[in-house]
């Protein structure tokens, strides 16, 4: 995928199985302007998810691409979940009912930038 078309999604190598904590990256601008192309995120299974909480998911209609979106509702016996970009709207992957398989705990990297 490329362009403003890509869905935030995390590189392969963060695979979730057996693991509470996990860390991943993100990668594309569906998630923006919260999440950025390249961030590092520390992510744990088995919490709690509420309506607001970003996660990692897996969309049901491509349960082979891990996804970072934000879960809107419980629905169908996973999650509504939604990108924050309007901008890439339409694209594919931006919303619908996935599963979850983590929440976000915090974003680690870049650090944040000190103002003075």
């Amino acid at each position: 995928m490329s362009g403003s078309s890509r869905s935030t999604a995390l590189d392969p190598s963060a695979a979730l199985s057996g693991v509470r904590s996990r860390t991943v990256l993100v990668q594309g601008p569906s998630m923006l302007p919260v999440l950025r192309d390249g961030d590092c995120l520390l992510v744990r299974r088995d919490v709690p998810i509420r309506p607001g909480d970003l996660v990692v998911a897996r969309f049901r209609a491509r349960p082979s691409l891990l996804v970072v979106k934000r879960a809107v509702e419980p629905r169908d016996g996973g999650w509504l979940l939604a990108s924050d970009n309007p901008a890439v709207e339409g694209h594919g992957l931006t919303g619908g009912v996935g599963d979850v398989e983590a929440r976000v705990l915090l974003r680690y990297w870049p650090l944040p930038v000190s103002r003075p």
